[in-house]
């Protein structure tokens, strides 16, 4: 008896370095698509020793002023030229660790059918943040509404429109925000993920989207630079992008809709 309870002692503390060991990730999303298939990752990341907590913010900004102050250690719902103007602003240093999903933006309106019924003088729903704005507006340059002076690309503002012939006017909006107001103006720039988290109105009705060109803004996994080789932070995103359940839930996410969106890292 004497040896058992020996031999059981010696087990326990050859097993605590294991559990001590469990690894624990926190990782900032924004509700939708991203959060859901997030999650998905996480119960498999459970199975393999890696408790994730899943945190949601509302907006833009708390998740990178989250990350840099060390409250959770990656984030999911910014793509690459977003985290680099963030960075420019902010004084960051942040590293991209893994592709995630493109998102097509699109163009939408619940009371036009087509571009040309937008009146003289309509209004138009964009994102307030740079980068993402500049997108909306080369969107509608590439429906022939408005053009921006040459060269200005993503990074265009309002102040950037050289050309507006129908005299459209402007309403700057949170880009979370874009769903709930697109049937108070004549067009929004729309986020299908948005919209399906929103429930407001069909994701697919856009009227003009994006596409594989703009694989520069696939929202991506970003932590702080220092931490861009962490091991189980490079474990988590792998299970992520070889996860069949992944995949599942972020084509559920999008409507079923394959024109919605675009897995990055096989594009």
């Amino acid at each position: 008896m004497k040896f058992a309870r020996l031999l059981l002692a010696a087990m326990a503390l050859s097993l605590s370095p294991l559990v001590a060991e469990a690894a624990n990730l926190r990782i900032g999303v924004v509700p939708g698509a991203y959060a859901d298939a997030v999650n998905v990752a996480a119960e498999e990341a459970k199975a393999k020793g890696i408790d994730v907590e899943v945190i949601e913010f509302s907006d833009w900004t708390t998740p990178n002023v989250a990350l840099d102050a060390g409250d959770i250690d990656v984030n999911f719902f910014q793509h690459r030229p977003f985290m680099e103007n963030a960075e420019k602003q902010k004084g960051y240093k942040f590293a991209v660790v893994g592709a995630g999903i493109l998102q097509n933006l699109g163009l939408y309106s619940l009371k036009h059918k087509s571009f040309a019924e937008i009146p003289d003088g309509g209004t138009v729903a964009i994102a307030n943040d740079p980068v993402n704005q500049g997108r909306g507006l080369l969107l509608l340059q590439k429906a022939g509404l408005i053009k921006l002076r040459d060269g200005v690309g993503f990074l265009g503002t309002v102040d950037d429109i050289t050309e507006n012939p129908r005299h459209l006017k402007f309403t700057e909006v949170e880009g979370p925000q874009l769903a709930r107001i697109t049937g108070d103006v004549d067009l929004a720039q729309g986020y299908p993920h948005f919209i399906v988290a929103a429930g407001t109105f069909d994701p697919t009705s856009g009227l003009l989207y994006s596409g594989v060109e703009d694989k520069l803004f696939a929202v991506s996994f970003v932590t702080k630079e220092d931490r861009k080789d962490d091991p189980t932070i490079r474990e988590f995103v792998r299970i992520f992008q070889t996860s069949d359940a992944v995949k599942a839930q972020i084509h559920k996410s999008f409507a079923n809709s394959d024109k919605l969106y675009i897995l990055a890292w096989q594009n």
